[in-house]
């Protein structure tokens, strides 16, 4: 295992991030959640939990193997028992290919399997994952005399780039979606919530987007805030670095343009930074 680190810790695989000047590990995982795109728990007991909890906030996948290093009631082990009930094994992760409790269940390893055979279930594990989420907060009235360029822009600009290039599942809630929860209130604030990343375009000044926006900005969610270029924004937003797109540019043009903003503003602080009141 050391010779495996120090072969790829100075590689494009890994990135540090220290966390030496914390001396409660609460504060350790609530960076390493921040962080981290995946947490594989493989024993431990309170402090697991509640790493997977902060994952879980995040819209992050938990993957708990269910190996005898801890009591059955604790950390990677409580985990797994849950996830082997059908009803919440979709609570830790999402799979492209086949349900979540499937998956839980080939994992459960047993003595018999070999070690290879273990890994390679959990990389086939890992590949299988949904992509991280993308919520797209928009124009959605089809008789809004915006709606057709904003959704072209959706089409041809950022879900390309977004699901094409960025790796992300751009999520859009406009009441044709397949539903996770009873109302579709539940459904947008849950999605925008869970989510890694957030597009918000205010073409349109719909309160209902503004009202996402600011849940998004309030969470700390890395935000990209677009608009037709003449739009007039109102003064809270005037001061965010936004991206105004104009329809006399080509597609390539505006993909561009879309491109160079994001890598502006990706690693953009949150409006409000959590100070402690004591370290």
């Amino acid at each position: 295992m050391t010779n495996l680190w120090n072969k790829i810790r100075h590689t494009d695989l890994v990135e540090i991030e220290n966390a030496t000047h914390w001396n409660m590990n609460s504060k350790r995982m609530e960076i390493q959640a921040r962080h981290g795109d995946i947490l594989i728990a493989l024993g431990g007991t309170e402090g697991v939990t509640y790493l997977a909890n902060l994952y879980h906030d995040a819209g992050k996948p938990v993957i708990p193997l269910n190996m005898a290093l801890t009591n059955a009631n604790e950390g990677a082990k409580k985990l797994f028992a849950m996830g082997l009930n059908s009803r919440d094994s979709n609570q830790l992760f999402r799979t492209l290919s086949k349900p979540t409790h499937q998956w839980i269940n080939k994992i459960n390893f047993n003595n018999k399997i070999a070690a290879d055979e273990k890994v390679k279930s959990v990389i086939d594990l890992l590949e299988d994952l949904e992509p991280p989420r993308a919520f797209a907060v928009r124009l959605l009235d089809p008789e809004h005399p915006e709606f057709k360029k904003v959704d072209d822009y959706f089409s041809s600009v950022i879900q390309p780039i977004v699901e094409g290039e960025l790796g992300y599942k751009l999520i859009v809630v406009d009441g044709q979606n397949e539903f996770e929860y009873a109302r579709i209130d539940e459904e947008i604030f849950r999605q925008l919530h869970r989510s890694s990343l957030v597009v918000a375009d205010i073409t349109g000044a719909r309160p209902n987007c503004f009202i996402e926006l600011g849940y998004s900005l309030g969470r700390g969610l890395p935000t990209i805030v677009t608009s037709l270029a003449g739009v007039e924004r109102p003064f809270d937003i005037t001061t965010i670095s936004g991206l105004f797109w104009n329809t006399d540019k080509t597609v390539k043009e505006r993909k561009q343009a879309f491109r160079a903003h994001y890598k502006a503003i990706r690693n953009r602080p949150p409006l409000v930074s959590n100070l402690p009141l004591i370290s």
